[in-house]
């Protein structure tokens, strides 16, 4: 019996609020995997090893929309398989998700710093998206947009998947005016409010970004809201969303957010100092629901510290 390719559905829950992998098995046209498994422990050999997919197969935990699969299985391009990963033990960020708005389209969560948005890298199950899963139950939810790790305040996921594309075009299109707060030194001598524009780039596994010549690909408006004795309290305004954008505009003027372990300079690793949070929150995100055409806006209620 021909075997279907289209992608099926998983017939793995999720585990701590995380998807399985799911993994299309690619052309071979050179017959170079005569069984399944030839073909996973030469593609994970690095990650996992040989000994670690033999007992991920041996184990039942490698399936098929047809069950589990076995090690000597003939190799079939197009198919597909799942399993979860193992993960490694990740330290609970001791702050919570707060919830400012939840219907039946979307949640907009308050982040608190320090907490990834979605999966990467060495933070899986300490994120937004999987507290989120686990904690209201929504196995679904995906977020429109991202926040960085360090900074808190207002995210907004989906709940049904097939609204996510209309609430990410909203992001995608600037149509989603956000508002940022932030600390750092107070300097008389920087004019404002003022406009900056410049090109940001940034390097894959290079943790800072930064200007380069070329045209303008960043925007952001900035605003002194509020000065206590050499810290000020600004309002920032980004029109686009280049990564770093606010904390490299912020430095090159001279202004480095207080707190912040890139910029000006790249602080050596270590454990986190939960203590001295990166000052940046975001504040307030207003837009047009694309789906009901309701206006709507949201602000967060978190605060930064040290203000």
């Amino acid at each position: 019996m021909r075997r279907r390719h289209k992608a099926p559905p998983s017939p793995l829950p999720q585990r701590d609020g995380i998807d399985p992998v799911r993994l299309r098995l690619p052309a071979d046209p050179d017959g170079l995997w005569a069984t399944v498994r030839d073909h996973l422990v030469e593609r994970y050999a690095n990650a996992i090893g040989a000994e670690q997919v033999d007992a991920m197969l041996d184990q039942g935990r490698v399936v098929s929309a047809d069950g589990p699969v076995t090690a000597d299985e003939p190799y079939e391009a197009g198919r597909y398989l799942f399993f979860h990963r193992d993960f490694a033990a990740e330290e609970r960020v001791p702050f919570e998700v707060g919830i400012v708005h939840r219907d039946e389209r979307v949640v907009i969560a308050d982040k608190p710093h320090f907490l990834a948005t979605v999966p990467r890298g060495s933070h899986i199950t300490e994120t937004a998206l999987a507290r989120l899963r686990r904690e209201l139950g929504l196995t679904e939810l995906q977020p429109a947009h991202r926040l960085d790790r360090l900074t808190a305040g207002l995210v907004l996921f989906v709940v049904r998947p097939g609204d996510r594309g209309a609430y990410q075009t909203l992001f995608r299109d600037r149509r989603v005016r956000k508002e940022y707060e932030a600390i750092a030194p107070y300097d008389p001598g920087v004019a404002l409010p003022r406009t900056v524009r410049s090109r940001i780039e940034k390097e894959r596994g290079v943790l800072a970004a930064r200007e380069v010549p070329g045209e303008p690909n960043s925007e952001s408006r900035i605003e002194l809201m509020e000065v206590r004795g050499t810290l000020g309290r600004y309002r920032l305004l980004p029109a686009t969303g280049r990564t770093h954008q606010l904390r490299v505009h912020m430095n090159s003027l001279g202004l480095p957010l207080l707190y912040d372990p890139v910029y000006p300079q790249v602080l050596g690793p270590g454990p986190e100092d939960y203590s001295r949070p990166l000052q940046l929150l975001a504040r307030s995100l207003e837009f047009t629901d694309p789906m009901s055409g309701e206006p709507c806006r949201f602000e967060s209620r978190l605060r930064l510290s040290a203000w």
